[in-house]
C-alpha cells in the first residue's frame, strides 16, 4: 500500500514545531519529518530534512524536481555550498550527490514542478530585505510559473497579511518570529497547508518571516500518482 501523511488537499492541516516527528531515511545519519507525502521511497513528498555533520546520499535524479530552503548548517553537493538561507530549484531531470560536511536542516519539497518548469534556482534569500518597521509588511518574489506562486513575506509585529483565495492548495512555513494564521498559531518550523479556494489572513505576533507558496494542482494526488521513478533523496 503506497505511504499517504496529510494526502487529502481539500483540508486544512496543521503541524506545530513541538509535534514533529522524525524518521529514519534510508541513507545513514539523514532523518526527515514528513509533513506531507504520496509515495514511498518514491514520493511527491514535503518534508523537513536534518543531515548530521559528514551524512550524504547516493546520487540520484530528480525526474519531476527538487525545491529547497536551507534553514541551517551547509547544504552541498558537487554543483556548490549552500548556507542557511540559500533557497534552490533542481529543475526535472538535474542530477546531484548531496551531502553535508558540517550539518544541516533543510525544507524540502520533491516532484511537485510542472514539467516544463526547467529553469534552475539559486537565491541567497538571507541578502532580501531588512527591518520591517510595526505594522507593515514586505514581500519577496522566488519563483512563479503557471499557478505556482513561491514568496517570503516579512512583518513587524501587529502587521497582518491578507491573501485572495488561490485556484490551488497554499502552503505556509514560518521560518522566524510567530504568527497567527486560520486560529493557529505559527512559531518557527509550523506548517499549514490551506486547501483551494480559502481566503486568509495572517497577523504577525512577532516580528518574522514566513515561506508561503502555491502548490501547483497537477500535483494534487487526484491527478498523480508517485510511482515508477527511481530513487527519491529525501
Amino acid at each position: 500500500m503506497t505511504l499517504r501523511v496529510r494526502a487529502d488537499f481539500a483540508s486544512l492541516v496543521w503541524v506545530a514545531a513541538e509535534d514533529h516527528r522524525w524518521v529514519a531515511s534510508p541513507e545513514p545519519g539523514v532523518d526527515r519529518v514528513m509533513l506531507d507525502r504520496i509515495g514511498d521511497e518514491i514520493a511527491i513528498a514535503t518534508s523537513i530534512v536534518r543531515y548530521q555533520p559528514q551524512s550524504r546520499f547516493a546520487a540520484h535524479r530528480h525526474e519531476r524536481g527538487e525545491e529547497f530552503l536551507v534553514l541551517d548548517g551547509v547544504f552541498a553537493d558537487e554543483h556548490s555550498a549552500y548556507p542557511a538561507g540559500y533557497y534552490v530549484r533542481n529543475p526535472p531531470g538535474s542530477l546531484h550527490t548531496p551531502r553535508s560536511d558540517v550539518g544541516c536542516t533543510l525544507f524540502v519539497k520533491l516532484r511537485q514542478f510542472a514539467s516544463d518548469d526547467l529553469v534552475p534556482v539559486v537565491i541567497d534569500t538571507s541578502r532580501l530585505g531588512g527591518t520591517v518597521a510595526d505594522g507593515s509588511t514586505q514581500s519577496h518574489v522566488l519563483h512563479r510559473f503557471g499557478s505556482e506562486e513561491v514568496l517570503l513575506i516579512d512583518g513587524g509585529a501587529g502587521a497582518v497579511r491578507a491573501f485572495v483565495a488561490a485556484t490551488v492548495p497554499t502552503e505556509v512555513l514560518m521560518l522566524s518570529g510567530e504568527a497567527e494564521l486560520l486560529g493557529h498559531r505559527l512559531t518557527r518550523l509550523a506548517w499549514i497547508r490551506i486547501p483551494a479556494g480559502q481566503s486568509m489572513s495572517m497577523r504577525f505576533v512577532r516580528a518574522g518571516r514566513a515561506f508561503v507558496k502555491t502548490r501547483p494542482v497537477s500535483n494534487e494526488p487526484s491527478v498523480e500518482t508517485a510511482t515508477g521513478y527511481g530513487r527519491m533523496s529525501s
